[in-house]
């Protein structure tokens, strides 16, 4: 059972990170054509389906699936905490998507393409450190 759970823990953190790579680049397009309305609904369609359909799912099987590989671990390391504490972050990240999904919906949303181009950054910092935490176990 291990090895499957792994494998959907997977599965899911490869979906997930398809959302937090793929949402920021939206909105990049979104704010930089916001005088463009036929553009911009369709957009506003997309960032509701990525976020929604895929992005909410795809995060909760990566947390629910970690969270059983850590019980069967036993919460041993140093390196386990640090990793959750990361993923932590990453979950408030994906929530701050959800917020300017929000704003744009409404066409709240004031930032800049170039903001969102620096956002967009975060998951990679992040999913390296997630990943150096898994493998090589610092702690």
């Amino acid at each position: 059972m291990y090895n499957w759970m792994v494998w959907f823990h997977i599965l899911s953190l490869i979906s997930w990170f398809a959302v937090l790579f793929y949402l920021p680049r939206l909105f990049v397009y979104h704010a930089e054509n916001a005088q463009n309305a036929g553009f911009v609904e369709v957009v506003k369609v997309m960032e509701m389906k990525i976020y929604k359909y895929i992005g909410v799912p795809a995060m909760w099987a990566t947390v629910l699936s970690g969270a059983y590989l850590s019980y069967a671990l036993g919460f041993n390391g140093g390196w386990l905490h640090a990793k959750i504490f990361f993923v932590l972050i990453l979950m408030g990240y994906f929530y701050s998507l959800g917020h300017f999904r929000n704003k744009f919906l409404v066409d709240g949303c004031h930032k800049s393409g170039k903001f969102f181009r620096m956002y967009n950054e975060v998951p990679t910092l992040l999913l390296m450190v997630i990943v150096a935490m898994v493998i090589l176990k610092p702690f």
